[in-house]
């Protein structure tokens, strides 16, 4: 059993949710987030308030599951990253489960 979280902003959730049902994940949680990146940029400095730093809707999905759902998700998700015309690919992690119930 390993704990599999992606993150993606908000405008990718229904196609996150395409991959997890492509993969065979079909037990998952997710919540809205913030996401953040450190830096200026152009948008940024631009803004009207510009000291202040507004985070991007964003979506975290995760899934305690199996080996092989997490193998073919992450191929998935590496195809669909490679056709992205923007800077926001989707980022997935896996991390070991030592014990549950």
């Amino acid at each position: 059993m390993k704990l599999v979280i992606v993150t993606a902003v908000e405008e990718f959730q229904k196609e996150v949710l395409k991959l997890f049902k492509k993969a065979n994940i079909e037990s998952f949680s997710s919540s809205d987030i913030d996401g953040y990146k450190n830096g200026s940029s152009i948008l940024m400095a631009s803004s009207w308030f510009s000291g202040e730093k507004a985070g991007n809707e964003s979506h975290l999905f995760f899934s305690f599951t199996e080996e092989e759902p997490i193998v073919a998700l992450f191929s998935l998700i590496k195809e669909f990253n490679n056709n992205l015309e923007t800077n926001n690919p989707i980022k997935a992690v896996v991390v070991p489960i030592e014990k549950f119930i």
